[in-house]
């Protein structure tokens, strides 16, 4: 909006001249815990010998974590699934089994020990591995951060937009709307790691944590 009021003693009356942006800030922050889906996938014609099948070798691996010095509590069933298997044959549908699916989602706060957790995993009877995500446990600070990095953006590109216009800018924001924060966390691409095969190597990357603001500059017109 370009209607201008007169200002009152300097000061920008309601209705003045208005100069709205946004505002974007961005940091890049090194991680510093992880998550990782791993899950014991059995099958079997009878159901209850599937379901004992997959609780022995869903133990086996929860005992191996707990030896590696993960916490229990960092330890916890994701997802846990009874299905029918099909085959298809000349349109028919003839039953194979039952599969059973049981993923837990183990917490990693020292992150050199992701690949050795994964090995452990395929060691003892992990046959799925999906969905490993690297966080940071604290964002708020480098929120903040990021804010600040917003809010310049957007005095900035206010500044600039009054030099184009020629007027002078109040440097100061007259509102100020906090969009949220953002961060973006870093993942490796879901995958299913057949027993025996050691895992590469994860890099934990980088994460973005972002802010964005929309404020709003009173100008003064240039005489």
């Amino acid at each position: 909006m370009y209607n201008y009021l007169p200002p009152r003693n300097g000061i920008p009356g309601k209705g003045h001249s208005l100069i709205k942006v946004t505002g974007d800030g961005e940091l890049a922050v090194q991680p510093d815990t992880a998550t990782v889906n791993l899950g014991v996938v059995t099958e079997n014609k009878v159901l209850i010998t599937a379901q004992q099948r997959n609780s022995q070798e869903s133990k086996r691996v929860i005992d191996s974590l707990l030896a590696l010095g993960i916490p229990h509590s960092h330890v916890q069933t994701f997802d846990y699934r009874i299905e029918s298997d099909y085959d298809y044959e000349q349109g028919k549908q003839i039953f194979r089994g039952y599969k059973i699916t049981h993923i837990v989602q183990v917490k990693i706060e020292d992150l050199t020990l992701i690949g050795k957790v994964v090995d452990t995993g395929v060691e003892n009877g992990v046959n799925y591995v999906s969905n490993i995500q690297f966080k940071v446990k604290n964002k708020d600070p480098y929120y903040q951060q990021a804010l600040t990095l917003a809010l310049n953006n957007a005095i900035e590109k206010a500044k600039t937009i009054a030099a184009a216009l020629n007027v002078t800018l109040v440097p100061t924001p007259s509102s100020i709307i906090e969009g949220g924060a953002v961060a973006q966390p870093f993942y490796h691409q879901p995958e299913t790691l057949v027993k025996g095969i050691s895992s590469t190597q994860f890099e934990p990357g980088q994460i973005l944590v972002k802010a964005n603001i929309a404020a709003e500059f009173h100008y003064l017109q240039t005489f």
